[in-house]
């Protein structure tokens, strides 16, 4: 990851670990991304991120091929992106999700709060009149 910005490296430093026992990545085409941790969740994103009209949601390879597509899409998800691991837990199917990055996550490293200004000094307040 020595290509990354600081920020990404940081970020990414969960999910470059979890890769190393992921057997599949998974993306929706907009803003969520998953990594099957098990062969009953990878086979599940198989049947259900692949269609007729899309065939390259899912993405199985080493750990960097698969760090390198999830930057990948990454970069074309829209601002609400996030990363999980998921693991099948029959009992509680809720707690086999791992967030690796999270939406908040996501904004604080990518948007520093100092890029943004609080109030547009043009804005005329009511008591200018």
């Amino acid at each position: 990851m020595e290509t990354l910005n600081y920020n990404l490296r940081v970020l990414f430093e969960p999910v470059e670990d979890a890769l190393e026992d992921a057997l599949l990545i998974a993306f929706d085409g907009c803003h969520k991304m998953y990594l099957a941790m098990d062969q009953e969740q990878a086979d599940w994103f198989r049947d259900n991120y692949n269609g007729t009209s899309c065939t390259d949601r899912t993405f199985t390879g080493t750990p960097k091929e698969m760090l390198n597509t999830l930057l990948t899409w990454w970069d074309e998800s829209c601002s609400l992106k996030f990363i999980n691991a998921v693991t099948t837990n029959h009992e509680n199917p809720n707690a086999g999700f791992v967030s690796l990055i999270s939406q908040d996550d996501s904004w604080n490293y990518e948007n520093p709060q100092d890029e943004y200004d609080e109030y547009d000094d043009d804005t005329e307040s009511d008591d200018d009149e």
